[in-house]
């Protein structure tokens, strides 16, 4: 339909005003969201992310709650660099200002034998003029106050006053003390002179205390300064006491205490516990010199800091004192000094006969006591007797002595050399003579210590030997004869053959408890020359066999050279299926054959058997133990050996008379008991080769 005319410039102003208004409406809009945002970012990258950003209209409305006024301004001038000011309504709130809190109150009061001092902080209210008057008549004249005191002008906390009236009352019994006042808490730091002045100041201190107040008590008792650090032990035979016990802790006087009860000590006495040790051994030399009275049962021991003094009294015989005067000088820690000293008894003269004796004990222990000339000496002898001996099994208590005769130190080391041929005794120098006792595995042990002290101290040099000889001590007379070493193997090769994996040298896990059995043999029959010998049963061809026979011996031989045995005279042969124990026709016949055998070979067993044995190499020897067979058994019934191997119920093999013991027809035997080994023939007389059955495997060896 057609507008009329008159219609139309109407129409037209009406439609231009409504774009006009929607234009002005959407751009006003724009302009408000881009304002917006880019004071929302302005102030999120200042750091005012609490502000929460509103347009409406022109206008941009600001709100929040800012932690402080001057936050508060920043967001506003933040924000009035994106827009005009003009346009931002400040709605921001300031967060109310947080209670301010209140200083931490302390005084310290330190005294001294020079006065007190005051240091902390403590409320404007408190009275300080009537602490310092209460200080100062505490003190009365013997030392100042000084007050380097700060105050505060807050009111005094709960528990504050009572804490410091308690502190105050607190200093009258403590004349060497550290008193901490916190509100409602006390700490005491004290130093006292007795562990029981300690505990009486500690009961006076709680019973004082208020209930409002909380007390830490921290009081010391050091013990007294020792000087000289002292102990002297007496022991007449009867009794034994302390003249004076010093001990630098609880554990040392309990060491000590044991000791003297150990050394014959019934009275209740104690050690006294104080400082001034001079070393941190005394517990171990002061027991050590206790036991030195108490070893010569009548005199006493005197430790005055590292000085020692051992006197022994009338009676007691000069080797105990000895004993116990090289026990001290060898094992007192260096910073100690000993005099020793014997009172000798009325109208004799003389300290006793001087020795130097060595004792060799069963289990290897070796103790060196009495007397040598100077320390050179004591340690070449001590030096020698570890490396001959082993150092974990000297023990050395020797003491010095310069009047000794010439030529001792050459005669101990004499006699420290005599005493390695035994296994058991003991070797005494004396100024006249040398005595050499014991046991010894060495047949002619006493030939060389004669020898030996012959050499060394010259041919006139008198001694005295008293060795006597032990088989059951000599190392060569317990080892196995050849048979026996034979005999022991291949009894193990009874009780489980070794075996291997089918048609393999390989050794299966099963034969691990025989190798190991036969190795711990061969440590003793290592020295006797041997074969391995390895066979097998029929099934299979000749070559095959013999070659799989002769590994399976060198693997033997390899498996006992890997569990450390020394298989320098072991040799390994392969013999395949010529030396059948039993029927190769049956199962078990077969399992027999396959087998591995030990035979001696050589001199070894020509020396075991008067009739030779051939060689390494050339078949079973005679000297195998009791059957060829691995595992000892005679042949299955119905076996059918070759003439050569049959055996003879004694062992030996039976055959051709010309043979000897074993050796094959044409084997020659010479003139010196060796065998000259021929070739054999290969057609020679053997148990006839059964042929395979349909469907058997060519092998199962």
């Amino acid at each position: 339909m057609q507008i009329p005319a008159k219609f139309a410039t109407p129409a037209a102003l009406v439609v231009a005003a409504i774009l006009c208004v929607a234009a002005a409406v959407g751009a006003a809009r724009l302009i408000e969201s881009r304002s917006a945002d880019a004071v929302r970012r302005a102030l999120t990258g200042a750091g005012h992310s609490w502000v929460q950003v509103e347009a409406s209209g022109l206008q941009i409305i600001l709100s929040g709650t800012a932690p402080s006024e001057a936050k508060r301004f920043n967001a506003l001038n933040t924000a009035g660099g994106q827009i005009d000011s003009s346009r931002l309504r400040d709605r921001i709130e300031v967060a109310a200002p947080a209670t301010i809190k209140l200083p931490d109150f302390s005084l310290e009061m330190l005294r001294n034998d020079s006065g007190v001092s005051l240091i902390g902080l403590m409320p404007a209210s408190t009275d300080r003029e009537s602490i310092l008057k209460t200080l100062g008549d505490l003190l009365d004249g013997k030392g100042k106050v000084t007050d380097m005191l700060e105050t505060a002008n807050h009111p005094a906390p709960a528990g504050w006053n009572e804490a410091v009236d308690f502190a105050l009352a607190a200093m009258a019994d403590l004349p060497r003390a550290k008193i901490s006042v916190a509100p409602g808490r006390v700490t005491i730091d004290a130093i006292t002179d007795t562990p029981a002045e300690k505990a009486d100041l500690q009961t006076r201190l709680r019973r004082k205390v208020p209930g409002s107040v909380k007390l830490t008590l921290e009081i010391t008792a050091p013990h007294p300064v020792i000087a000289p650090f002292t102990l002297r032990l007496v022991s007449d035979g009867n009794t034994t006491r302390f003249d004076a016990c010093s001990a630098d802790s609880e554990e040392v006087r309990t060491r000590i205490l044991a000791a003297a009860v150990a050394a014959g000590m019934t009275d209740r006495s104690t050690c006294n516990i104080g400082l001034g040790v001079p070393t941190p051994e005394w517990a171990d030399a002061v027991v050590m010199g206790i036991q030195a009275v108490q070893e010569i049962g009548k005199g006493s021991i005197t430790f005055s800091d590292a000085d020692v003094a051992l006197v022994a009294e009338a009676g007691v015989s000069q080797a105990a004192f000895d004993r116990a005067v090289g026990e001290l000088e060898s094992n007192l820690p260096e910073v100690f000094s000993l005099h020793a000293r014997m009172v000798a008894p009325a109208g004799s003269a003389g300290s006793g006969p001087a020795e130097f004796s060595a004792a060799l004990a069963a289990d290897g222990k070796v103790q060196l006591r009495g007397r040598v000339p100077d320390a050179l000496t004591r340690d070449a002898a001590d030096s020698y007797a570890r490396a001959r001996f082993g150092a974990a099994d000297v023990y050395a208590a020797t003491r010095l002595d310069p009047e000794l005769p010439a030529g001792w130190p050459m005669r101990v080391l004499a006699a420290l050399e005599s005493l390695a041929e035994l296994s058991d005794g003991s070797v005494t120098v004396r100024a006249d003579t040398i005595v050499i006792k014991g046991l010894s595995g060495n047949a002619n042990a006493s030939d060389s210590i004669a020898r030996i002290l012959s050499s060394k101290l010259g041919e006139t040099a008198k001694f005295s030997i008293d060795v006597r000889y032990d088989k059951k001590l000599d190392p060569l007379a317990g080892l196995p004869t050849a048979t026996e070493c034979i005999e022991q193997i291949n009894q193990a090769l009874a009780e489980q053959k070794i075996t291997f994996e089918p048609g393999s040298a390989t050794i299966t896990r099963d034969a691990a408890p025989t190798l190991d059995t036969i190795a711990a043999l061969m440590k003793t029959c290592a020295d006797y020359e041997m074969e391995v010998a390895g066979h097998t049963d029929s099934q299979g061809r000749d070559e095959m066999n013999l070659r799989l026979s002769q590994d399976r011996a060198q693997s033997v031989i390899a498996a006992l050279q890997g569990r450390r045995v020394l298989t320098g005279k072991l040799r390994a042969k392969g013999y395949g299926e010529t030396e059948p124990i039993a029927d190769n026709g049956t199962e078990a016949g077969r399992e027999q054959n396959r087998r591995i055998a030990f035979t001696l070979t050589g001199a070894d067993a020509v020396a075991e058997n008067p009739t030779p044995a051939r060689p390494a190499g050339e078949g079973a020897g005679a000297t195998q133990a009791g059957s060829v067979s691995q595992a000892g058994e005679p042949p299955a019934t119905g076996a059918m050996p070759s003439p050569e191997t049959a055996t003879t119920p004694d062992g030996a093999n039976s055959g051709d008379d010309q043979s000897m013991d074993g050796a094959a027809p044409g084997d020659a035997i010479e003139g010196d008991g060796t065998i000259d080994v021929q070739t054999p023939d290969k057609n020679a007389v053997r148990p006839a080769k059964r042929p395979r059955r349909n469907g058997e495997p060519a092998t199962e060896n």
